[in-house]
């Protein structure tokens, strides 16, 4: 059965028919149940699941954009990159990577031209929020997710890979490929989605 994330209002996400979940120390921590609830406002104290701490904070789910965001491409002469600054969890796989083709600063932002096509291929492939992708020859790419799981990042948020429906009336359904980053620190202002937000407020979690 395909796995399925739905956001629910002002609390946790929940979960079903995952294959794995999994933590940045390595453990397999899925638990036996049909549904899982993970924590999504930051306060848990048993991270990453929910222990309902968001309705004694009062936390909300509330955005301030209820749109993933608009797709703009970016045309070289052998590959054109598609960038969704909307779905960015500001990981920073790509301007590290390659910042010969991820500039911060310039505008464009993005050379498709700046590197080899097979460097930039490997740099987009590794963006967890699948807020990059990429087309050879007008034939769009299709996103390589080995596993259709959640990786419960370092201090960060949830990686989601493979054929797991985002189940968010909000949302549409392109809005989100097979690789995205849902927030679980609280403060993104684009919830579910990761912005980047745990950077600021120094979002911490020991265990995972």
């Amino acid at each position: 059965m395909t796995g399925v994330i739905e956001p629910k209002e002002n609390g946790p996400l929940l979960v079903k028919n995952v294959q794995s979940l999994t933590n940045s120390k390595g453990a397999d921590i899925l638990p036996d149940k049909e549904v899982i609830a993970l924590c999504r406002c930051g306060k848990s104290n048993n991270k990453p699941f929910c222990d309902g701490t968001h309705s004694k904070i009062g936390f909300s789910s509330a955005t301030d954009n209820p749109k993933a965001g608009k797709w703009q491409d970016y045309v070289g002469e052998h590959i054109t990159i598609h960038d969704n600054r909307r779905l960015c969890a500001h990981a920073g796989k790509c301007t590290n990577g390659l910042p010969g083709v991820w500039g911060m600063g310039g505008e464009p932002w993005i050379d498709p031209d700046g590197a080899d096509v097979e460097a930039i291929i490997a740099v987009i492939e590794q963006c967890p929020s699948g807020a990059l992708s990429y087309s050879i020859e007008g034939k769009q790419a299709d996103a390589k997710a080995p596993t259709d799981g959640v990786f419960v990042s370092m201090d960060g948020p949830y990686h989601v890979s493979g054929a797991i429906t985002l189940n968010d009336p909000s949302r549409d359904a392109d809005d989100v490929p097979s690789r995205y980053a849902l927030c679980r620190c609280g403060a993104s202002k684009n919830k579910p989605f990761c912005d980047g937000s745990h950077w600021e407020i120094k979002f911490e979690d020991d265990n995972n």
